[in-house]
């Protein structure tokens, strides 16, 4: 039975529109060098056309009736006010299951994917395969509090999470995520095992590190491999994650006062991980990445939600010698994502059942290819559905 839950929806003021567009209109533009496009950011000339088209095409009362639509409620657990969306599945048996985004997405990454899982029949699919979908927001992200005290770890929210299915009523249910839905998911199953029917991913962080013990078979050519690719990747592309686990307020000056440097700092990720072969809005619509910058801009959790790259780097999620994630797992592997570990790699921490690749997505999955996704985690969790049942 749910307790002290407190239905939700959101409203942006018409004063805070009006500032973010007067913001917009007197942006200080920086210059420039010659350079191959997107080598050192945006640059100057996509971003003034993605602020032009923010001032003229794009519609934030649109999209925030989009997101009313869904059935969202409000939680205090311990000290913290977590916000999620609660679709019941429309299906005979639909499993729960906890879909948590990541940096620098939002709630707005869950958006298209959500129906999908909760009714399949309305595309295409069997009802059987329906589950009941809970999407919160990680505290620090949008609508959920801002943790002002140190501790708010994955191992933190995955506690939390684990605490709001009591309170819907879940004593048993599946988690999935990418980027940072990865970690918790993966922190959820470690330890909550017995709650957790199965665990999804479609990520693997490069910091991930399994247990390695005495006797474990030593590293294959494959990992060797892998452990490069990330190497190379974390110099080429790893300054953010430096400056955002240790410097985080520095920079939460900045992108708090300034959208479009709010913007920049998020257009950049939305780029070099998606999908696209020049420009994000070849995968990600420019009204999608607007609102997900919108939710950070008008909640005022830029800052806060950088502040959760410290706390991975004071609590990483590597495992001791010996642990091991026991629920069932399913990965699934896309071919624009950052650098994917070898199956071998994972089986050192996770009970590998599933393991796929799509044919299309990078690091959002669930916003670029959510179709594709959902059809992979109702695969993934199709016979775990005919083992409870047995059981």
């Amino acid at each position: 039975m749910a307790t002290n839950l407190d239905p939700f929806s959101f409203h942006a003021s018409p004063d805070a529109i009006a500032d973010l567009r007067r913001r917009l209109h007197a942006t200080i533009w920086p210059d420039e060098v010659e350079a191959e496009p997107w080598r050192y950011g945006p640059p100057v000339a996509y971003m003034k056309s993605f602020v032009d088209y923010w001032l003229d095409g794009y519609d934030w009362s649109l999209h925030e009736a989009r997101l009313n639509a869904f059935p969202q409620f409000m939680a205090d657990i311990g000290d913290h006010r977590i916000h999620f969306i609660h679709q019941v599945g429309n299906g005979p048996d639909p499993v729960p299951i906890i879909l948590t985004h990541g940096w620098p997405g939002s709630i707005v990454e869950m958006l298209s994917i959500i129906p999908m899982l909760a009714d399949p029949a309305a595309y295409g699919g069997d009802p059987a395969d329906a589950f009941t979908v809970i999407a919160p927001s990680i505290p620090g992200y949008g609508f959920s509090s801002r943790p002002t005290r140190r501790g708010t770890s994955v191992f933190a929210v995955a506690d939390l999470w684990a605490d709001l299915m009591t309170r819907l009523g879940y004593p048993t249910f599946g988690v999935q995520g990418g980027d940072w839905g990865s970690w918790i998911s993966a922190a959820t199953a470690l330890q909550h095992p017995d709650r957790v029917r199965g665990i999804h991913l479609n990520y693997l962080s490069t910091r991930f590190r399994p247990a390695m013990a005495q006797g474990d078979a030593p590293l294959s050519q494959d990992e060797e491999a892998y452990l490069a690719r990330v190497a190379e990747w974390s110099d080429a592309e790893g300054a953010y994650i430096a400056i955002q686990a240790t410097k985080p307020l520095t920079l939460g000056y900045a992108l708090t006062d300034s959208p479009v440097g709010l913007a920049a700092w998020y257009v950049e990720k939305f780029r070099s991980w998606s999908d696209c072969k020049t420009l994000p809005d070849e995968i990600l619509k420019k009204d999608e990445m607007i609102t997900d910058i919108m939710l950070h801009w008008l909640t005022g959790t830029a800052h806060s939600a950088l502040r959760f790259y410290s706390e991975s780097k004071e609590h990483p999620l590597h495992l001791a010698a010996g642990q091991r994630i026991t629920p069932p797992c399913g990965i699934v592997r896309l071919p624009a994502e950052l650098p994917m570990p070898p199956r071998s790699w994972a089986e050192r921490a996770f009970n590998i059942v599933h393991w796929t690749t799509l044919p299309r997505g990078g690091h959002f999955a669930a916003w670029e290819v959510p179709d594709l996704l959902a059809e992979d985690i109702r695969a993934f969790f199709r016979p775990l559905r005919a083992a409870a049942s047995v059981t």
